[in-house]
């Protein structure tokens, strides 16, 4: 039996960070959502997606499938229910399946017809779906803190070096190859994770909960408060609270990133910094493009970033704000709360050459050791000939 997540409507209530991949992709807490179902149950996880993504993706081979929703979010007693379902079994909600468990029928699956796939239907009402893209930090938290459990029953940890200063050492996990050196870590708010062959430099200052994925570099200085995700490889600096960095991004300088979600191959350019809270201290409301609606999300809420966006240096990012994919942000004053897909600086609304764009992510990828695929391409082809936000 091979599980296969799939996207749903959901996919596009979490604009823009799902536009260049599928809902499985996206990380917080410790793990991608796919990631985590292959750590918890053992079996190996494929991607039902969008068409125009499809070509990112293993083929789905033949086997038993067990269907589950991407967007579901991780619950103890929700989990085992999807895992003990038998062949023929579903699970659905008002909103529709949950999870369902058949053979062969991949070629006839489709998300808006499936209960005549199941003939053993139950419903449930407890269940809960990533719905908006700021969730991610809201609930990253509370991801940390079950992902770690989940690692320290199945890992072990590095021996800290006696060059740091360490709260509560048995909330920390240490992996294979990360240097840690002359820095503070604070695990008595919450776990700590570094993970393998992570850098973490001199004078960091780590307050847990924290995850600092595989191969990702801590700089000289930094202050990082939890709950905090920098996932592999990518590179981070200046103070971080609360916000989730998907892979292979730079927040590499001082500046301030708050209650905030970045993409994959972003870059904040030095002295880069968000608002998370509105000067008259009232709620923060922010743009969702699903519903075409502003709504509000609390009192503190920094940036939504589509992946591949990138600030020049000394940008101000407004509270609320949503960046699209493949922005390069530049111009003075205060950022827009809306910046669109493919955007070229913030003041005249300019929109960057398509092949310009490809061109530059490309050199950004090499930085990171990576290349741009054909497939990659296609994708923010698709995306660019499908327009802007209206």
């Amino acid at each position: 039996m091979v599980i296969i997540l799939f996207d749903t409507q959901a996919k596009q209530n979490l604009y823009p960070l799902s536009q260049t991949k599928a809902i499985a992709d996206l990380r917080f807490g410790i793990f991608t959502i796919k990631e985590r179902w292959e750590a918890i149950s053992g079996l190996p996880v494929y991607v039902y997606t969008e068409n125009y993504l499809s070509a990112l993706y293993e083929p789905i081979p033949q086997d038993e499938y067990l269907f589950i929703d991407a967007s579901l979010k991780d619950e103890d007693t929700l989990r085992a229910q999807v895992l003990s379902l038998q062949t023929g079994q579903a699970l659905y909600d008002v909103v529709g399946l949950i999870a369902g468990r058949n053979l062969n029928m991949m070629h006839d699956f489709s998300i808006n017809d499936t209960e005549s796939f199941f003939e053993d239907v139950s419903v449930t009402d407890t269940a809960l779906r990533l719905q908006f893209p700021w969730q991610i930090f809201l609930w990253n938290e509370e991801q940390l803190r079950k992902d770690f459990l989940l690692l320290f029953a199945r890992s072990s940890t590095q021996k800290i070096s006696d060059t740091n200063k360490i709260i509560q050492p048995e909330n920390i996990i240490i992996e294979e190859g990360a240097v840690v050196e002359h820095s503070i870590i604070n695990a008595s708010t919450g776990p700590v994770f570094i993970g393998k062959n992570v850098t973490i430099m001199e004078g960091t200052m780590l307050r847990g909960p924290i995850a600092i994925c595989e191969g990702a570099t801590v700089k000289m200085g930094s202050k990082m408060y939890g709950a905090t995700t920098v996932a592999p490889y990518c590179t981070v600096g200046g103070e971080i609270k609360n916000s989730v960095l998907q892979s292979y991004s730079n927040k590499a300088h001082d500046g301030y990133l708050g209650n905030s979600v970045i993409g994959s191959y972003c870059n904040l350019g030095a002295g880069t910094s968000n608002s998370n809270v509105k000067n008259s201290g009232n709620e923060i409301s922010m743009w969702h493009k699903a519903s075409n609606a502003n709504i509000n999300v609390g009192k503190k809420c920094g940036t939504i970033m589509g992946d591949y966006s990138r600030t020049a240096i000394n940008t101000s990012i407004n509270s609320g704000t949503v960046i699209g994919i493949c922005c390069n942000i530049f111009g003075e004053g205060l950022s827009p709360k809306i910046i669109n897909d493919f955007s070229w600086g913030i003041n005249d609304s300019s929109t960057y050459i398509f092949e310009k764009a490809v061109e530059h992510i490309d050199n950004w990828k090499k930085m990171k050791g990576q290349k741009l695929s054909s497939a990659e391409i296609s994708v923010l082809k698709h995306i660019f000939e499908r327009g802007t936000i209206s």
